[in-house]
């Protein structure tokens, strides 16, 4: 008889089923037109029924099925019970047949972090910017991520009746990323994805230094990573604080696992050990390809100005 799935495999096939609950969740809050926004620290830092919805649904989901596991979630919400028909018990058996690489293959519950950001990309989301939006699981170890799901709630809504609404991506180390076809920017292109509503000095100074023959402006981390594994853009640059942990825990396992880079702008690796600071103070910079080029270009003032964690 085949041994049981391990450990970090079971965890990565249920976030698979958790994330597609939370964006089915996403999509019933849109639709229902009252989208219960509340201001957290600003205008440009909002929340909605369907951060809090989604974020109750994959905390309490994974919990119960991982209760050893240290869950983060984006949102800061009351100790309440959780209705039942938030709560995802089902995983994705495609996943579980894949084998676990070897490094991961005897990890225990308690080892392991998962950053979660339920809605990724909520100021887009309020302005009907929906393919922006994702719902982010990153799972790490040591405090490297090592595995993430991504998943696009609203995935070919532009494209109306008869396409199927949706979809999820996810990676390991070691194994690869799924639920997507892998592509590069053409060749000798500089096409720079940043921030489109968080922008300062600092962010376009340095987007200017990389010479990009062109610039993308849009919302969410999750979005901007699917954008370089699908050869949309050849580097994210943001040279500024306000990305946190779960934004980015889940990007970089999926980055990572295909040969990509997602540090911060001075090319240090970020930490998801369950203690550390959720603020990413020092910006971030992911590439699929070229990182060191991108890391060179960054100004000497914008280093200064963004000191190293």
């Amino acid at each position: 008889m085949a041994s049981s799935p391990a450990v970090l495999m079971r965890l990565v096939a249920s976030a698979y089923a958790v994330a597609e609950k939370a964006g089915t969740i996403v999509r019933k809050v849109l639709q229902s037109g009252e989208l219960g926004i509340v201001e957290k620290t600003g205008a440009d830092d909002l929340q909605t029924l369907a951060d809090r919805l989604a974020q109750k649904s994959i905390c309490a989901s994974l919990s119960k099925s991982f209760p050893k596991v240290t869950i983060i979630g984006e949102e800061e919400l009351p100790d309440e019970s959780v209705e039942e028909d938030l709560i995802e018990n089902g995983h994705s058996s495609l996943i579980l047949q894949k084998s676990c690489p070897d490094q991961y293959a005897s990890l225990k519950e308690e080892e392991l972090v998962v950053w979660v950001d339920p809605l990724d990309g909520t100021k887009e989301y309020t302005e009907g910017l929906l393919d922006h939006v994702t719902v982010l699981i990153g799972i790490a170890y040591r405090g490297t991520a090592i595995a993430g799901v991504i998943s696009q709630p609203f995935y070919n809504y532009q494209i109306g009746a008869g396409a199927p609404l949706g979809r999820t991506l996810w990676g390991v180390l070691g194994l690869g990323a799924f639920g997507f076809q892998l592509q590069e920017v053409p060749d000798g292109k500089r096409i720079i994805t940043t921030t489109r509503s968080h922008s300062n000095k600092l962010v376009t100074d340095t987007v200017q230094a990389m010479e990009p023959h062109d610039v993308i402006r849009v919302g969410g981390a999750g979005n901007k990573i699917i954008q370089l594994v699908e050869g949309k853009a050849s580097a994210y640059v943001f040279a500024s604080p306000g990305c946190k942990k779960w934004d980015t825990c889940a990007p970089e396992a999926i980055l990572h696992a295909v040969g990509g880079k997602l540090t911060d702008i001075h090319g240090n690796a970020f930490r998801y050990d369950a203690n550390v600071k959720h603020m990413n103070s020092a910006g971030v910079l992911a590439t699929l390809r070229d990182h060191q080029y991108y890391i060179s270009r960054v100004p000497q003032a914008v280093l200064q100005a963004l000191p190293a964690e």
